[in-house]
């Protein structure tokens, strides 16, 4: 679950670190408000969306007065911001953030993420801050890296050397010490798998503030994390992904055009693999789970055919946990509800098979039966080349 950056920086402030000050506005008059709230001269009004690279999107503008702090508000408010990390349909703007814009003497990068091959934390920062992590990566000598160890976190030593590597003075190293470790704290304490800081700045007064962030959550965690589970926006979600999950199911849309119903995690890649080998694109990842009831089916059926690109359904199914011929009733109830037009493949396997393969037999539904993944794989992308709506 991602949060916004304000969301983001309220966390960071209850854990020590120096933040702008800042406002939220849901509306241009609000917006105005906000300003004159927070006094000054100069103003950031920064859409709150769920992707970076905003400010080349025009997401980000500085204001010197209430006039061009509504214009900006009236501008981004309402519309969809389209970035290199939103995709061509971009993410729609409802909130903005009013903050006061302070001038700073130099911008780092500052980074938390779980390294899951080390099952480590890494810190990752660098003295060329506002640029993109994937452009510093290219850049030899631009990263500093440490890992921290599980039993004891991330120690004072190691923000101090990473704060010294940054080329700090030992007043500044004090304050972005503080920093470091306040951010840390807040990645631990909110089960959080990355977390951003681009750029943290150095002010003229040698104070070191969190300019901009970026927050994302385990979403196993929230069960535990009730505060933050409520933080979540579900306009930044795809409305499918959010449909699965109030169902319990795994699903992530892509943009191919054959829709893929999977029991299990790694049957699923192992699908979309194969329909890729046999010359087709994939449309989702779907996980039905181990309990694949006829309803579950059924849903996961309007969920995959909610895509308008989808061309031809494949249904692959092991039955372990899950049981054959309660997923082909599942599948006999999901086409006789929703008058599925596309074409239909089905490969069951394991408990029950027989039961489930006659029970599709004696529906009268018309679909394309396979024994195996690759001859299902390669019937769903025949299929789907050969439909016209």
């Amino acid at each position: 679950m991602n949060l916004h950056e304000y969301q983001a920086k309220e966390l960071l402030s209850a854990a020590g670190v120096d933040v702008p000050h800042g406002l939220v506005a849901y509306s241009p008059d609000q917006a105005v408000y906000a300003a004159t709230e927070l006094g000054g001269w100069h103003w950031a009004v920064k859409a709150q969306v769920h992707a970076g690279a905003r400010g080349k999107a025009g997401g980000i503008k500085l204001c010197r007065t209430y006039h061009e702090v509504r214009e900006a508000a009236e501008a981004m408010l309402g519309r969809r911001l389209v970035t290199v990390q939103t995709g061509p349909e971009g993410k729609p703007v409802n909130r903005l953030l009013i903050e006061v814009a302070t001038p700073f003497e130099r911008e780092f990068y500052l980074g938390f993420v779980l390294d899951r091959k080390t099952e480590r934390v890494r810190v990752i920062a660098s003295a060329e801050g506002g640029m993109e992590i994937e452009e510093l990566a290219h850049r030899p000598g631009a990263l500093i890296e440490c890992e921290v160890e599980p039993a004891v976190g991330l120690q004072a030593f190691q923000a101090r050397e990473i704060a010294f590597r940054l080329g700090l003075t030992i007043k500044q190293v004090q304050r972005a010490s503080k920093a470091i470790m306040g951010a840390y704290r807040t990645f631990r304490d909110s089960d959080a798998t990355m977390l951003e800081i681009n750029p943290l700045v150095l002010l003229a007064d040698e104070r070191v503030v969190a300019l901009d962030c970026k927050m994302s959550i385990d979403d196993n965690a929230l069960f535990r994390r009730p505060r933050l589970e409520a933080m979540r926006d579900p306009t930044q979600d795809d409305p499918r992904e959010a449909q699965a999950a109030d169902h319990n199911l795994n699903y992530v849309g892509l943009d191919g055009t054959i829709g893929c119903i999977v029991n299990g995690a790694g049957l699923a890649m192992a699908t979309m693999d194969t329909i890729k080998y046999a010359g087709g694109e994939p449309a989702n990842f779907l996980d039905v789970g181990g309990g694949a009831s006829p309803e579950r089916v059924a849903t996961a059926f309007r969920l995959v055919l909610s895509d308008p690109n989808v061309r031809a359904v494949l249904v692959n199914i092991f039955a372990g946990i899950n049981r054959c011929d309660w997923v082909a009733e599942g599948v006999v109830q999901a086409v006789r509800q929703i008058g599925l037009k596309q074409p239909l493949v089905v490969r069951l396997a394991g408990t029950n098979v027989e039961a489930g393969r006659q029970i599709l037999r004696d529906s009268g539904i018309d679909l394309i039966a396979a024994e195996s993944l690759s001859e299902a794989a390669a019937r769903a992308v025949e299929a789907a080349r050969a439909y016209a709506p």
